[in-house]
């Protein structure tokens, strides 16, 4: 059951609370990637060096919108689609299409500056979630790692100790897992996500963020920004 929306401005609600809080009474922030932190769907513009970009960019949108129950069947039918791509595509999609969101690094670091900790955790991949952990000094990262052999996308992905393939189940994991070693309670920690398989750890999560999402995501977060930069968070959350 959604709660009741209140438009604090145009492009921006909230639910559940009266504004501002606080964000340095939150300790752990957790971010998805694709369409969150940054501008693209990485599976997507890779299939364009397939040729297949239309294909896996019809399942992409019908996961994120909920309309396909299992994440991780969805994205293995976008990596069979994959098979054979290049590696240097990765390259070519870092280089040329993707770019982080408006407000993302203003957002970052003012959570940053409130004492947060900083958490990616994404369905993507590792060779872009490594290097916008970089960028944006992110303390922690979980993403999924494509198997190159030969210079070439296999279509699979690489087995980690934690599992292969992270979706909704693994993101709320992951989130608590870090907030318990952190010592603090799920009450403390925020989540930012866009899609459907973001939905379980912006649940878990003290305070849930919907950045230009989808309707079933946005009707369930607590602020959700539909028009302008993620910093707009910051127009109902207070640094101190």
């Amino acid at each position: 059951m959604s709660l009741a929306s209140n438009g604090v401005a145009m492009g921006l609600e909230v639910r559940g609370f009266d504004p501002p809080l606080a964000l340095a009474d939150f300790r752990l922030a957790a971010f998805d990637m694709d369409s969150t932190l940054i501008c693209i769907e990485c599976v997507d513009e890779i299939a364009q060096a397939a040729g297949r970009k239309a294909e896996v960019a019809a399942i992409t949108e019908a996961a994120m919108r909920g309309e396909i129950a299992d994440y991780k069947q969805s994205l293995r039918q976008r990596l069979a689609l994959l098979r054979g791509v290049p590696a240097e595509a990765l390259e070519t999609v870092w280089d040329g299409r993707l770019h982080l969101n408006p407000g993302v690094e203003t957002f970052v670091q003012a959570c940053r500056a409130a004492g947060l900790k900083t958490l990616l955790v994404s369905g993507g991949f590792t060779f872009f979630s490594a290097r916008v952990q970089r960028r944006l000094g992110l303390d922690f990262a979980r993403a999924n790692v494509l198997e190159i052999e030969d210079g070439r996308l296999t279509g699979h992905l690489v087995p980690q100790a934690w599992g292969e393939i992270v979706d909704g189940a693994e993101k709320r994991r992951v989130l608590l897992e870090v907030a318990d070693l952190m010592g603090v309670p799920a009450s403390r920690t925020l989540a930012v996500g866009d899609g459907a398989n973001d939905l379980p750890m912006m649940g878990a999560a003290g305070l849930s963020i919907a950045f230009h999402a989808k309707p079933a995501v946005r009707e369930k977060a607590m602020i959700s920004i539909t028009q302008g930069g993620l910093d707009r968070a910051l127009e109902v959350l207070r640094p101190a």
